[in-house]
């Protein structure tokens, strides 16, 4: 009878005592690190490849293409960029907040166009370059 009440018990115990850890809550002094190229663009903020050209304007990003419309603010922008392109063709990345208009329908353009209200950044290196022409030497 012992024997029997020692191997219940002992099964009991084994059972009752699982392996449970629990997580620790992590230390209120732990620097917590943001990625804010992403978390911090909100719905009207745009981060893009930018090029200007005289009778057109657009924004290139990893998912979108938006013209762009061509008044004050994007002639700004385009000064601000020309000091960083290599040649015309040169795309620059800028930060920008816009809002975005569908074209009107049978207009010639991009289906998207983005009216810039505010220029927040411009970076000082040019966008790697996609595709590379090469011209022939005769």
């Amino acid at each position: 009878m012992k024997k029997m009440f020692l191997l219940i018990l002992l099964s009991i115990s084994v059972i009752s005592c699982k392996n449970t850890e629990e997580k620790k809550p992590e230390s209120v002094d732990t620097p917590v690190v943001v990625d804010t190229s992403i978390s911090d663009i909100t719905k009207d903020q745009y981060r893009g490849d930018f090029l200007f050209m005289d009778d057109a304007a657009v924004l290139k990003g990893d998912t979108f293409i938006y013209g762009v419309t061509i008044d004050e603010m994007s002639k700004e922008l385009a000064k601000q960029v020309e000091s960083i392109k290599k040649d015309e063709f040169t795309m620059v990345p800028v930060f920008v907040k816009g809002t975005i208009k569908t074209k009107a329908i049978g207009a010639d353009g991009w289906d998207e166009i983005l009216t810039i209200t505010e220029i927040l950044n411009v970076s000082s290196i040019p966008a790697k370059e996609d595709i590379k022409i090469e011209e022939k030497k005769s």
